[in-house]
């Protein structure tokens, strides 16, 4: 399959979950809630945004140059769409504290994939020497 056609429907899975957070934060909120549910209500906020990043990571690679960075900049602008979209929702606020709880999902998923990728192929891994060539240089040295 074609890059571009397959960047296409790969990145189904990211939008869709685009539309569970649009259907999540229309909700009314139901008044005040328990030290617990906020911290869990977080939590859910962290994970779903490091998800929507590596989705988007991944309908993206093979197709632009920085895919992670684009995925991030997507989920960072997506994050600040729905705080402004919670501010038309009865009880709701869009606040910037939690675009910022956002983040850190999105920076958890670059880490993540970041590790990945040094995990897996060796590439950019600086020599226990320090002279700042990768293995795979290293490899096809004499």
């Amino acid at each position: 399959m074609n890059p571009r056609h397959r960047a296409l429907v790969r990145a189904i899975a990211p939008i869709a979950l685009m539309g569970v957070i649009f259907f999540l934060s229309a909700e009314p909120a139901a008044g005040h809630n328990p030290w617990w549910e906020v911290i869990l209500r977080k939590l859910g906020h962290v994970t779903g945004y490091a998800l929507l990043t590596g989705l988007w990571w991944w309908a993206l690679r093979g197709v632009v140059r920085r895919p992670l960075l684009i995925a991030v900049c997507i989920a960072l602008a997506y994050a600040c769409i729905d705080e402004y979209h919670q501010t038309f929702v009865r009880g709701r606020t869009g606040t910037p504290v939690d675009v910022g709880v956002d983040a850190i999902g999105m920076a958890v998923a670059a880490w993540l994939v970041s590790a990945r990728r040094s995990f897996r192929g060796g590439r950019g891994r600086v020599d226990p020497g320090g002279r700042g060539a990768s293995r795979s240089s290293l490899a096809r040295s004499p």
